[in-house]
């Protein structure tokens, strides 16, 4: 063999590696009945938080700053607690969406800090039409 066809071969081996190592780290979003079918794998889940609990967030910084529990609705009405191993984000409450990444064991969804939670925030123009149109036209 040729020293070309064996720096191909590596070249070659090097690549497959590299694409394997990224479609092992791929989630896709599934819905809290899917993920519950997938008991600790890693999955990502869309969700809102179940506002239909008196409190709906469970933080306390002085007993245990790295753990917050809380309630979530997917996108299809399924319903489960979700368990973040570190401190409440900022304004979580007036989140409209989350995007949580994580895994289901048994009937609750955990979440550590390496995975993490995605917050889409409200929009400030929302509440106020004529705001929004103002910055519309304005431009």
């Amino acid at each position: 063999m040729k020293k070309i066809h064996i720096v191909l071969l590596v070249f070659i081996a090097l690549s497959i590696a590299v694409l394997v190592s990224y479609v092992a780290d791929l989630t896709t979003t599934e819905t809290i009945l899917s993920a519950k079918q997938k008991q600790g794998k890693v999955v990502s889940i869309t969700a809102r938080l179940d506002k239909s609990y008196a409190n709906p967030i469970e933080y306390n910084a002085i007993s245990n700053p790295n753990l917050t529990s809380f309630y979530i609705v997917d996108t299809l009405g399924n319903k489960s607690k979700a368990v973040y191993y570190f401190e409440k984000p900022f304004d979580m409450e007036k989140t409209e969406q989350l995007r949580l990444k994580g895994r289901m064991n048994g009937d609750v969804f955990e979440i550590t800090a390496k995975d993490g939670i995605l917050m889409k925030c409200p929009s400030k123009y929302k509440d106020d039409p004529i705001a929004a149109q103002n910055i519309l036209t304005s431009n």
